[in-house]
């Protein structure tokens, strides 16, 4: 299920780049000073040093309690989770940023404020890098890890990494198709990752 839903998405993405222009222009064009406030305060949530930082906070934390109980099982999961989630963000991102500078696209408000829209492939522009999106790849990998270990709440980790991906869009930080390709990477090297490095993690319907 995971395989398809990664393939969808990032096929949804690709049939977004004929509207992505106009799409973007709207969005900019009708967003309230009020709601992007409220979505500035929300976005960075997926950001991937955040969740690295955590990844890491977590792994260290769990390693002093197992050196105080070794038989402590639930520290023993937090670190194999945390593990699992840096390497989920690694493979993700290692390709999701050689993408961005082969790809080399300006993101949407360089279109709106400077009229600077195109794609440079293979010139490697460090300022080129708006597909696909980093904050979608990381939360979809974030929901891929919460589920495995709270599966009942799925729905729930799936529902809050679509909003927060989609709130790059609606901040005109990334054109739509930037946020579907993204969180198909996302979930593509979270469930690769999980499968051949962290099996034991993997459900059975991945």
């Amino acid at each position: 299920m995971l395989l398809w839903a990664g393939v969808a998405l990032i096929f949804l993405g690709f049939a977004c780049l004929p509207i992505d222009r106009r799409a973007a222009h709207y969005l900019y064009d009708h967003e309230s000073a009020r709601l992007e406030r409220f979505l500035e305060n929300t976005t960075h949530w997926a950001k991937a040093g955040h969740w690295l930082v955590a990844a890491v906070v977590a792994i260290v934390v769990a390693q002093g309690v197992l050196w105080a109980d070794p038989a402590a099982e639930g520290a023993r999961e937090a670190r194999t989770f945390s593990l699992a989630l840096i390497a989920c963000l690694a493979v993700g991102s290692a390709v999701l940023h050689a993408m961005k500078l082969v790809v080399g696209r300006r993101r949407p408000r360089d279109d709106m404020e400077l009229g600077l829209y195109e794609f440079v492939w293979f010139r490697f522009k460090l300022d080129y890098n708006s597909f696909p999106s980093g904050h979608a790849l990381t939360i979809s990998c974030v929901a891929v890890i919460a589920t495995c270990a709270a599966p009942h709440l799925a729905v729930l980790w799936f529902a809050v990494a679509a909003w927060l991906a989609l709130t790059r869009a609606v901040l005109t930080a990334h054109f739509l198709s930037d946020v579907f390709v993204g969180s198909g990477i996302g979930l593509l090297a979270a469930r690769l990752t999980l499968l051949y490095v962290f099996s034991g993690l993997a459900p059975s319907w991945f």
